[in-house]
């Protein structure tokens, strides 16, 4: 490379937007050693590089899924009819910060905060009121939940026991994951220990009454929403997967059994060709974990699912509407690496939950992206790319190297345990932040191409407001349902929840039965608590 071609180029290293560095041109030489046969293999088979399906979106589409929920369950139910009379194949939930936390409305902590960031749900009338009109047998359901997944798991089969349906098609994803809200969210209840019991509970309570449903949703989506590198968010999401599958394995499951309902949860991000790269590195990493390291022989249980959504952290205030590109762009990264489902953001999503309007136009991204683009009618069209494939090792062998550290720890939980992954997390969003602050990383709209205030940011786009009398209302609804109860009845089977969670018996018959008595979130949450305790962080500095 000469000094004259050097100083031509616009800055003297290329990277990622992760930090990897990218060549000026990539040849068969980043390649040296590199089997094909071994390290891509054909879609549908090991180790699934290019994909975990023969015939991918020439077979059928990927979801089309968009996150929903706000309100009371009312408003909820109306969006969600909208979304499905507009092309939407299934339907994500949102819930709200008490749900999440196992508070009901009423909670002197959920003040401010019912049906503000999801729909809010404290009893199986409202998970009625949510679903009615909608078919479950026929609606894949995602339901974004971790810390109380057992718990709207059993409303949501209460609901459908009550529809009719035939329990072994029910199809959906709950998240599950409540070891990366230690790491990177925080909306958890529980220590750590009985937190995972409560995970392989309704892996092995699945197994048996629910075959078609994705029991977890192991999720970096959050991991890199809080400031990850890719390389961090696959490496912390497999090992998150690890910890799972020990933790089952450990509580007397075949790896067989349920490694087949495990589902993953990636971020798709603004740096196209690092976010196919990385798909492709993770799908190939957890094939080899599966098979090497736990054993399993069925196909199914090294297959990666994964539903993708767009980067919310990318979205800006400023300049909304430049939203609208950046989540097309993160699509266009999540499909050409072979995702199974995909949400898309809403362009006022950096301002309020999103309008109906904006909803249909993040659902309009992904049809265009189906129906226009030709990018779904061949299987792996980036395969034996240099660069691609060149960063897809390059990310594979970073993330490697992560693995083995925590392995040293002795696994994920002494990790997060001792801070270390949530450090490793914040020094990476410390320097992405001090790369922007030194326009090292351009932000369009923030930190360059500004334009005049008068003409961007300070024109006001319609954004979606939820009335403080939604609050007042599902307060009024609960202490009716409280009213109206066989109190007997719901007191028991909070009792009986209570007994087996000082046992080792699974707790998801107890937490069905107390739903269908009608307790609420709160309450069954609170007989938990008083057998487990409650997590308390610890500092990273």
């Amino acid at each position: 490379m000469s000094d004259a071609k050097t100083k031509s180029e616009r800055k003297e290293r290329f990277t990622t937007l992760s930090g990897l560095t990218i060549d000026r041109l990539y040849t068969e030489e980043n390649l040296a050693g590199w089997n094909p046969d071994e390290a891509l293999g054909y879609p549908g088979l090991y180790p699934f590089t290019r994909g975990i399906y023969p015939t991918m979106y020439r077979g059928r589409f990927w979801t089309m899924r968009q996150y929903a929920g706000f309100g009371t369950a009312v408003e909820s139910n109306q969006r969600y009819r909208y979304l499905l009379s507009k092309g939407q194949a299934g339907l994500s939930v949102a819930f709200d910060l008490p749900t999440q936390i196992g508070l009901d409305s009423d909670h002197p902590l959920a003040l401010g905060e019912v049906g503000k960031v999801g729909v809010a749900i404290d009893s199986l009338e409202d998970m009625e009121t949510l679903f009615a009109g909608i078919p479950l047998e026929k609606v894949s359901t995602s339901m974004t939940i971790n810390a109380t997944a057992a718990i709207l798991l059993c409303l949501y089969v209460a609901v459908a026991k009550r529809q009719g349906a035939s329990l072994p098609r029910l199809s959906g994803t709950i998240q599950n994951d409540v070891l990366k809200e230690y790491i990177a969210r925080g909306t958890y209840i529980y220590p750590v220990r009985p937190a995972m019991r409560i995970v392989t509970d309704i892996f092995a309570w699945c197994r048996d009454h629910l075959p078609k449903w994705n029991t977890i949703s192991i999720s970096g989506y959050h991991i890199r929403e809080a400031g990850s590198t890719a390389v961090q968010e696959v490496a912390f999401t497999l090992a998150d997967g690890i910890a799972y599958v020990q933790a089952a394995l450990d509580a007397g499951l075949g790896v067989d059994e349920f490694a087949p309902q495990l589902s993953f949860f990636f971020n798709a991000h603004n740096d196209l060709l690092e976010e196919i790269a990385k798909y492709r590195a993770a799908r190939r990493l957890w094939a080899g974990i599966m098979a090497e390291r736990f054993g399993a022989k069925d196909p199914r249980s090294m297959m990666l699912r994964f539903h993708a959504q767009t980067a919310g952290s990318s979205l800006t205030a400023q300049q909304p509407e430049n939203n609208i590109v950046r989540v097309a762009i993160q699509a266009l990264a999540a499909v050409l690496g072979g995702c199974q489902s995909l949400h898309t953001n809403s362009l006022d999503e950096a301002l309020a939950l999103p309008t109906e309007d904006s909803a249909l136009i993040a659902l309009r991204t992904q049809q265009i992206l189906a129906n226009e683009t030709g990018v779904a009618n061949t299987v792996d069209p980036v395969a034996g790319s240099y660069a691609i494939e060149s960063l897809t090792n390059e990310i594979e062998s970073q993330a490697s190297h992560y693995l083995t550290r925590i392995d040293k720890m002795g696994g994920m939980l002494p990790a997060i345990e001792a801070g270390y992954v949530q450090g490793e997390i914040q020094k990476a969003a410390y320097e992405f932040q001090q790369a922007v602050e030194k326009k090292e990383q351009i932000v369009v709209g923030v930190n360059d191409f500004v334009g005049s205030t008068e003409g961007n940011d300070a024109r006001i786009i319609p954004i979606l407001r939820i009335d403080a009398q939604i609050e007042r209302s599902q307060i009024a609804r609960l202490a009716a349902l409280r009213a109206k109860r066989d109190t007997v009845r719901a007191k028991s089977a909070l009792a009986e929840l209570q007994r087996r969670a000082a046992t080792t018996e699974n707790l998801l018959p107890a937490i069905l039965a107390a739903v269908e008595a009608y307790a609420t979130v709160g309450e069954i949450s609170d007989a938990l608590r008083r057998v487990f305790g409650e997590y308390l962080e610890s500092v990273v500095i």
